[in-house]
């Protein structure tokens, strides 16, 4: 291989502002349905934050830990509540030392046509809450998600 043939990068696709303002909303549709105020977070495919939102009633915590849920499930391209089940391998738990890991229901990869582009994080409810609420979110607005 020539420097001349070397491919030196690749597009990456990510989540659009408008896509990442869309699921903010409905997050907040699902989470007011459900009862509760949500914290919510959308990152990139490298985790980094596009769009978030904290409404008035939900505790300051829930910020740091949807941006957290966020950037995990972009991270290995896995919903947060599955870090539980591999956390238990002892082989793997010691990435439970990871500060910014979040193995708790709410976060999501946003998969599109099989490739991620991003993640979302929600936080605010309980663990199951969280989870109910991004995957009303996901579901309404087209995205895949991973297991179904």
């Amino acid at each position: 291989m020539t420097t001349d043939t070397l491919q030196k990068s690749a597009p990456t696709p990510s989540v659009t502002q408008a896509a990442a303002g869309a699921l903010i909303a409905a997050v907040h549709a699902a989470a007011a349905r459900i009862g509760f105020a949500a914290a919510v977070a959308v990152t990139d495919q490298g985790g980094h934050l596009k769009a978030f939102d904290r409404p008035d009633g939900a505790p300051f915590l829930t910020a740091e830990v949807a941006l957290d849920k966020a950037w995990t499930a972009a991270s290995f391209q896995l919903p947060t509540h599955t870090w539980n089940e591999y956390l238990a391998d002892p082989k793997v738990a010691p990435l439970g030392g990871h500060p910014r890991l979040m193995a708790v229901g709410g976060g999501y990869p946003l998969l599109e046509d099989g490739r991620c582009v991003g993640g979302l994080g929600v936080s605010g409810g309980s663990h199951e809450q969280d989870r109910l609420a991004a995957e009303d979110a996901l579901t309404a607005l087209g995205f895949a998600l991973p297991g179904h």
